[in-house]
């Protein structure tokens, strides 16, 4: 299994080494503590901290802030080999969404204090937009900062926070001007520890994505320094969101690439194995062309996503090719999942088998990072010009 196809320009002799050992880490760090972490519903810190001295989380930070100066292609190959080896609990595709928010908007001070740390794992890093009353409509949000002296004072609440339990930073998107609409939103950085007011809700139970700690955040008059504001001025917030949601939702196209590659191998090995009516359940053509099927749809996304990739590095991925490799990869990720669990049998409603939890792990995918009804409407718009 590899992220890479074998003509994609922007794989380099460093991005393969990289995978491999991305690919060894997973093996012997991840794979062991999957269940553990989906019993436990977060990911153990040690895992972060061990992933940072790896050097998993460091490839697109410049060196200058305790990264090794690679581009996004090295994020990419980290969330690939993650996903490809079943698992969905660790948070890292929202840790990188994070740095890079940093990295693209944060003064030097900020990204001095912050991107080593979150590099190293020392640092957990949340994204906080969506509320309880406001899913994809960014526009919407109702949570507030509002100026006190020489720092804001954060109103409101979050929900459906990836890495909600663990975060040491949040960036949250909040109205600093409740007159302007889209132009009143800011992102502003809030560090968590001891910082009064701010409150985590309970654990998410969640259909799928067990071992991905989910939370719902209040901040209850949070001060924090206007320092903290991303961005050289207020108001910038809307168009922060948008300009970085292309990695966030590349980020679900190659979630689901890994996914893919991973279901398609488990049932392929149990096919071979599994025995019904005197043969090999591999042996039924309905078998081997409802596989036949799952490979070309996968091979048919791993070169999108490819060319996604390429796009990035080059500056040139937009919006409606990113809400398409987020629409098609998760919309393919659920068909191949309903097909492999349905070749287990009744084994395949097991918790104890991958499949299951690959099931339900895939659901959410068509749903955040924007809804695939909202893909479809942005993809649409680009034609209606």
């Amino acid at each position: 299994m590899s992220l890479f196809t074998s003509t994609a320009a922007w794989v380099t002799d460093e991005h393969r080494m990289f995978a491999e050992m991305a690919g060894r880490f997973m093996d012997d760090a991840l794979v062991p503590n999957t269940e553990k972490w989906a019993e436990d519903g977060v990911v153990d810190r040690d895992f972060w901290l061990q992933a940072g001295q790896t050097g998993l989380m460091a490839g697109s930070i410049a060196e200058e802030y305790g990264g090794v100066g690679g581009g996004m292609g090295f994020d990419s190959v980290t969330l690939y080999e993650q996903t490809a080896r079943g698992d969905a609990g660790w948070g890292y595709g929202i840790q990188s969404i994070v740095t890079h928010y940093i990295t693209t908007y944060g003064s030097e001070d900020q990204k001095h204090k912050w991107l080593p740390k979150l590099a190293s794992g020392e640092m957990i890093g949340a994204l906080a937009m969506t509320e309880p009353g406001t899913g994809s409509d960014v526009q919407a949000v109702k949570t507030t900062a509002e100026k006190d002296g020489n720092s804001y004072r954060l109103k409101g609440s979050k929900i459906f926070i990836t890495n909600g339990q663990s975060a040491d930073l949040v960036i949250v998107a909040a109205k600093t001007d409740k007159s302007l609409g889209a132009k009143g939103v800011s992102l502003i950085a809030v560090e968590t520890e001891g910082t009064e007011g701010f409150r985590r809700g309970r654990n998410l139970e969640k259909l799928g994505m067990k071992g991905n700690d989910t939370a719902e955040l209040f901040f209850e008059d949070v001060k924090v320094p206007m320092t903290n504001l991303l961005g050289p001025e207020e108001g910038q917030g809307f168009y922060q969101l948008m300009k970085q949601l292309p990695w966030e939702r590349l980020t679900i196209g190659i979630m689901a690439l890994g996914a893919i590659d991973f279901a398609i191998s488990e049932t392929v090995k149990y096919v071979q194995e599994r025995k019904a009516f005197g043969q090999r359940v591999m042996d039924f053509q309905n078998t081997r062309f409802k596989l036949a099927e799952c490979k070309t749809k996968a091979e048919v996304l791993r070169s999108f996503v490819n060319d996604c990739i390429g796009k990035l590095e080059a500056g040139e991925l937009d919006a409606a090719t990113a809400s398409m490799v987020k629409y098609w990869g998760s919309e393919v990720q659920n068909e191949i999942m309903h097909e492999c669990l349905q070749l287990f049998g009744g084994y395949g409603f097991m918790m104890e088998y991958p499949i299951a939890r690959l099931y339900a792990d895939a659901r959410v995918q068509m749903i955040y990072g924007g809804t695939n009804e909202v893909m479809k409407e942005l993809i649409a718009r680009s034609l209606d010009t």
